[in-house]
């Protein structure tokens, strides 16, 4: 038993479920770890914490550049290290990573770790991509250990010398924390009474088929494609619904065009934020993500893990996370190529359901999350 103190940094608290889950109360049966998390200030992060044992620390990282409140992040994370006595720091995407490895490095912690998302730089130009890349080397050169969530991200990294390779691992196929594949994201494990009464809240008859969406809704996510293609889609398809299960957000907005569709036609469900997507993924019969930028796309494995064949593009991290004609299919950015996926697996729902069991098959065998925890305890030691 080591009994030391982990303290880990991310920005929001809309990722810990996708970032830890259960990860925490795993690691601490076998190391006798504490664990803490800092995180900007939300209604849900005292019940999180509860749930799944960890002491929440609150303090504001905010996710645009802003140097003034980036230096009072570093201070305060500084001092509450200190104060703590926190033996390991791990920081998580480019904000929170890089104020906890200044922060550790001035307070004198050796065990600085770094998860490397995915590269927010991808779809910057300019003199933002410059300052992006940057704050990536900056964090890459203060952490010790660089997890990055996918070989296409280690693959990017190195070509763009983010940092020094000898740094860098990747945890198994690749992903943060793997997938609950024994209960949350069990198709047999599957509430029937949530799952009407959801239908009857959104109006989803049986005879309808669900293509659905989870994740921020922002451009980079490729939400203005897809609400194109929905457009086409719907004509050939009336039994059709889309399903949008996430927060509209003015950062990296969608178009105005997109946002007055979601609010008028009656085929597409927008739920707006949910605490927890893993009961939506019961509603759906596709799912899509027509993404521009990942790192690994956790929420592609866990609609694998629920049965669902996968449309996906090749962003970054994304290849990985399917195998092609077996459990999902590839799509570019265009419109009508994405419509053209969506419609081939609505009507030829045998391929469909055989790629979605294939897809589950492919997630329990290399994304359990319990394989992935045991990898972090014997690469990264927390």
């Amino acid at each position: 038993m080591k009994n030391e103190k982990v303290l880990h940094v991310i920005t929001v608290s809309f990722v810990i479920n996708h970032f830890f889950g259960e990860q925490f109360k795993y690691l601490k049966k076998e190391s006798g770890n504490e664990y803490h998390l800092a995180c900007t200030f939300s209604s849900d992060l005292v019940e999180f914490s509860q749930k799944l044992d960890f002491i929440p620390f609150e303090v504001e990282i905010t996710r645009e550049i802003s140097p003034l409140k980036d230096l009072k992040a570093i201070l305060k994370i500084y001092r509450y290290i200190k104060e703590n006595k926190i033996d390991i720091v791990v920081g998580h995407t480019p904000k929170g990573g890089m104020v906890a490895m200044i922060a550790s490095f001035l307070a004198g912690i050796s065990n600085r770790i770094y998860f490397r998302h995915g590269i927010i730089y991808e779809t910057s130009t300019g003199i933002k991509r410059t300052i992006l890349k940057n704050i990536e080397r900056l964090t890459g050169f203060f952490a010790k250990k660089i997890v990055c969530v996918s070989y296409s991200v280690k693959e990017i990294s190195e070509k763009d010398k983010l940092n020094t390779s000898l740094k860098n691992i990747v945890l198994g196929l690749g992903t943060c924390n793997g997938i609950d594949t024994n209960d949350r994201f069990n198709p047999e494990r599957k509430n029937s009474e949530d799952i009407k009464a959801l239908m009857s809240k959104y109006n989803i008859s049986q005879d309808d088929k669900v293509v659905g969406y989870v994740g921020r809704l922002v451009k980079d996510k490729g939400i203005d494609d897809l609400i194109l293609a929905w457009e086409m889609v719907k004509i050939k398809s009336p039994q059709a619904k889309l399903l949008l299960v996430g927060p509209i957000e003015e950062r990296d907005s969608i178009s105005d065009y997109s946002k007055s569709i979601i609010a008028s036609d009656s085929s597409i469900i927008f739920t707006d934020f949910v605490l927890d997507s893993s009961i939506y993924f019961g509603l759906m019969k596709i799912f899509v993500l027509p993404t521009y930028r990942e790192g690994f796309p956790t929420v592609s494995l866990e609609a694998s893990s629920m049965n669902l064949p996968v449309i996906i593009t090749k962003a970054t991290g994304c290849s990985e996370s399917i195998i092609e004609n077996k459990t999902g299919m590839f799509i570019s950015n265009e419109p009508l190529d994405i419509a053209n996926k969506i419609l081939f697996y609505l009507e030829s729902e045998n391929i469909a359901k055989q790629h979605g069991i294939e897809g589950r098959h492919f997630v329990q065998e290399n994304f359990e999350q319990t394989k992935i925890w045991d990898q972090i305890a014997e690469k990264l030691n927390v």
